[in-house]
């Protein structure tokens, strides 16, 4: 695993990495860190990281810039900050998790665990999904994403106006950060329930979700059971 610490006070840096260090104990863990927002952008553009720790007042600036730009990113954020005031608007750009200090190894463990057993993120969703566009970072409204694809290594998300933008993160993170009206309903399809309109089921175990858009999405086989319970019971 590949973890990337951007925090300007050097005993904070130090401790995050000690935690990190015994809670990955048997993992091979490589940990840079960095002390400046402007090294840490140029660090992203140059190496592939895992998960990234954020601090969001680096030397009296405000990370939320750098924030937006890595929740673009494939790999999670997770933001280590004292403005616990900031939170929501964090969880709000796309955070997994926001660690307020001072803390303890255990918070750290938390929030680890939350990256590894891809557990769904606790209080405040996701508001905005950052998308990178030309050269460019924008904030789409959580609220104008239909359905999302898998494409590959990437996602493809598919908006209530008729069209689509690319997302780095993969359809398990995304599940993670998502608001409780998104279902996994296959393996390559992600879909806001809210504009589900039906569904239907054909011989051989085929299924099928019609949504309010007429577009017509499958229901995999193995989800179709949990899938009815949850919203057609």
């Amino acid at each position: 695993m590949n973890i990337l610490i951007i925090e300007d006070e050097a005993p904070i840096a130090r401790r995050i990495e000690r935690f990190i260090r015994e809670i990955l104990l048997d993992r091979d863990v490589t940990i840079v860190s960095i002390n400046s927002l402007d090294t840490g952008k140029a660090y992203l553009k140059k190496n592939s990281i895992d998960l990234l720790f954020l601090d969001l007042n680096l030397n009296g600036e405000d990370g939320f810039e750098t924030l937006k730009e890595a929740v673009s990113n494939s790999f999670h954020t997770i933001v280590v900050s004292a403005f616990s005031n900031r939170a929501v608007t964090a969880f709000e750009y796309g955070v997994l998790d926001f660690v307020s200090k001072p803390f303890d190894k255990k918070r750290i463990a938390k929030a680890i665990n939350r990256v590894e057993s891809n557990l769904t993120k606790e209080g405040v969703g996701i508001k905005y999904l950052a998308i990178r566009k030309n050269k460019s970072i924008i904030l789409l409204d959580i609220k104008e994403i239909l359905f999302i694809q898998g494409a590959g290594i990437y996602t493809e998300v598919n908006l209530k106006n008729g069209t689509k933008e690319i997302h780095d993160k993969s359809l398990d993170k995304l599940m993670q950060l998502l608001p409780n009206n998104f279902e996994r309903i296959h393996k390559s399809y992600i879909v806001d329930m809210n504009e589900a309109k039906e569904y239907k089921t054909y011989p051989g175990s085929k299924y099928e979700l019609i949504l309010n858009s007429n577009h017509v999405l499958p229901i995999g086989r193995t989800r179709y059971k949990i899938f009815k319970a949850k919203w057609f019971n």
